[in-house]
Parts: structure tokens; sequence; C-alpha cells
């Protein structure tokens, strides 16, 4: 069932611009800016969305830390059931402290993972390791003897399909550093079962991010099961299918139905393993988070060099970083609208000295100018997490509304912080 709901919860009420009923020109008069502002509500309703999509299944949402690992948000997220995936054992961490209740839902991914993680994360006694390496495999195994524990593992496999997205976060095909050739799982599965200390209870599969077909989803999974069903002949009891994440988003002003792309998602996955028996565990982040989130500004000054116009903000690429390193989209919005004012094509930049440091270049918006607040649209996810301090600059602060109500979940850094883990 599809819903003609606004995808964001950041709505104009008159001229100003709301968060889930909250001002948001009130909120960076209260907390300053640089300013993230989530949205609890609409975090609680994408969840939702896929757990309704997905009832018809055995399954676990692990909710992928890295999009955004607030503990806030980890907290919230934990005591409405569900898992986490995480790429580190800082990650690892953070789930303990933010949702020691899940920590028994973590499913642990990455091609790096250090013998110190592996026991951490063997403590605390985490659902299942994605492994992606023979020496991975070795390693681990050495790690859970040492401890007298047992660590159940999936291999993440490779299964060499295309997803059309940014080369920087495809990793489903066999040129790409993740997983293990899935030709080549049989016999790696064979030497897991056969290590003391492991057991192999699972497959695994992410074949990359932003991705807005289903098609590449479905292929993959269609893969993935031809390999459980063959392991399951082989004696293995493989009890988990790990269909990771990677669901896309709109960031542009094109029509978004997050119901309706969830449902295609949840049918093409749903067919692709009927009759199969196998718990499912899926992996958001972006989906879940994104359009939540928005990064505030205040415009600090507007100047022309040549037939460039500028406008330059208080938020900078140390902020959000996604218009550098991808050349993402992120639509720009005043906080409040002015009928007065005509439209302007500007580059809408920061102050940090770089020349990438750009939000959005030759960007046609109302004309701003100094003092003006703007709202970064779609940005709860990959931006607070990749955040620096570049050019010696603090974090934002961070503020979740929920049910009408603003909290700050992160105050702004001072110096003293910044500076705490120097020596000189």
């Amino acid at each position: 069932m599809t819903s003609s709901a606004s995808p964001r919860p950041f709505l104009y009420a008159g001229d100003h611009l709301a968060c889930s009923g909250v001002d948001v020109s009130a909120l960076a008069q209260e907390f300053g800016t640089p300013l993230y502002v989530y949205s609890g509500d609409a975090v609680r309703e994408r969840i939702g969305m896929m757990e309704r999509e997905f009832a018809p299944v055995t399954h676990t949402i692990c909710y992928a830390v890295k999009a955004n690992s607030s503990l806030a948000l980890l907290a919230r997220l934990g005591t409405i059931g569900c898992g986490f995936d995480i790429v580190s054992g800082g990650e690892l961490e953070r789930v303990r402290r933010a949702a020691p209740e899940a920590v028994s839902r973590v499913v642990f991914s990455g091609v790096g993972k250090q013998a110190w993680e592996m026991d951490a994360a063997l403590e605390a006694g985490i659902l299942l390791f994605n492994v992606e390496s023979e020496a991975e495999l070795e390693l681990l195994a050495e790690r859970a003897q040492a401890l007298g524990k047992t660590a159940r593992i999936a291999l993440r496999v490779n299964p060499d399909v295309f997803a059309e997205t940014h080369p920087y976060i495809s990793t489903g095909l066999s040129e790409h550093k993740f997983g293990i050739a899935i030709a080549r799982a049989p016999e790696v599965y064979k030497r897991a079962a056969g290590l003391a200390g492991i057991e192999p209870v699972g497959v695994s599969v992410h074949i990359g991010s932003q991705i807005r077909s289903v098609e590449p989803f479905a292929a993959a999974v269609q893969r993935v099961r031809k390999l459980v069903e063959q392991l399951r002949g082989d004696g293995l009891q493989i009890r988990f299918l790990d269909a990771g994440g990677g669901v896309g988003i709109e960031y542009g002003k094109a029509e978004f139905d997050p119901s309706a792309s969830m449902e295609k998602y949840a049918v093409a996955l749903r067919s692709e393993l009927e009759g199969l028996e196998i718990h499912l565990l899926l992996e958001p982040g972006r989906f879940v988070i994104a359009q939540a989130g928005a990064l505030i500004s205040r415009v600090l000054y507007t100047k022309q060099n040549g037939k460039k116009h500028f406008v330059i903000t208080d938020a900078a690429m140390n902020d959000l970083i996604r218009p550098a390193l991808y050349h993402a989209h992120h639509e720009i919005v005043p906080v409040v609208r002015h009928a007065s004012r005509s439209q302007q094509v500007s580059d809408i930049v920061g102050p940090v000295c770089e020349s990438g440091d750009f939000f959005a270049q030759d960007r046609e918006t109302q004309a701003l100018h100094a003092g003006d607040l703007v709202a970064l649209l779609d940005a709860g996810a990959y931006g607070m997490s990749l955040a620096s301090h570049y050019n010696t600059r603090v974090h934002p602060a961070e503020v979740l509304i929920e049910a009408g109500e603003a909290k700050l979940i992160r105050r702004r850094e001072t110096f003293d912080e910044l500076f705490a883990a120097e020596l000189f």
C-alpha cells in the first residue's frame, strides 16, 4: 500500500520551515548553528514500513550504525526491537552503551576486523560475524578458541552483481575489496565447518548503497539462495541470510514515495526466498535516517566574483562532506521564505580553505542574504558520522524531535574538548 505523505518531515508551516511541527528558526535560535536536526518520529515511521512489508517472513532489522551513530538514535532503535550492523569495535561499544539489550542482535561486518575487535564481539555475545576473507576466518577461529567461545559466522559472498550507484559505494562486483567470490564460497564453508570455535550459520551479501532499482537486490538474493541450498545439501545448518542494505532514497525534487519503494523491495526479496525457511537479516541505514535529518546553517556573507555569485555559510565540508566527496545533491531551502525576493543562481559554500568546500554549485534558490538560515535536507545519513575537525572546527550540535518536543542529543563541542587528547 502506497502513501501520499511527504517523504521528509521538514515542511513549511506558512513561510517558516518546521521539523515534525517544530519551528526550525526557534531551534537555531536556541541551539545555534551549524545544527543537525532529526525527526525521531520519521525514523520510527521508516522502521514501521519495513516491519510491515517483511512481516510474512522471519526477520530482524539490523540498522547500519555507520549511517548515523548517535547514541540517542541507537538507544531508541534498540527499544523498538532493532538489531545493529556494525563495522568496527567502536561501533560495537556505541551499541553496548546505548542499547545493551540489543547486543545479541548485532552483526559485525567489515574487511579489516582486528583481534581486539573480535575479542570484544565474542565477549559481548553478538549474533553473527560476517566474515570477508579466509585470513579473517583463521584469526577469528584462533580468538574464539583462546577465549573459549564459539563464533557464529556467515561468509559475506561477492555475487558479482552490478548496482547502478556511485562507484565509491558499489560493493558487489568482483573488482571490489569486499567479500569472498561466491564460486569459492562452498570450499571456504567446508574449511570453516572444520575449525574449532567456528559455527557456520549464515550467508551474507551486500552489493552497495543508494540503489534505486530492485532488480540488483533480487539477482543477488537469487544467487545467495542457491548457495544456501547447496550448503544445506552439504550438511551445514544455515539459518540466516543477511541481505545487507542499500535501498536508496530521492535526494532531489523528484517524486518519491518511501512506502512504495519499500514495498517493491520487500516483494522482490520475499519472492526470491519463498519456501526457503530462513531468518532474514536486513541492514538499512540511509533509508531509515537520511530524510529524517537536515543540517541547519546561517549565511555569513554573499559575494560576487566575476560571473559567479557565492553564498558563504557557517557550515562547511567538515560538517557535511557528501557534496565534496561524491558530488552528492542535497536540496537547500530557506528556513524562512520571502515572497518578495527573486530567485538567484549561486554557489553555496562553506568557510573551509578548500575549493571543494561547497554544498551546491550553480544552484537556483530564493535570493539569500547575510543572516538568513538555510536547511540542507536529507542530511541524516553520512552527515554527522562523516564529520571531521578539519580547519580545527568543532562538531555541530544535534537535536532530536519526538512528539513535538526538541531534545539536545549532542551539545556543541568546546575547544577544550577538541584539544583534550593532544599532548605538547
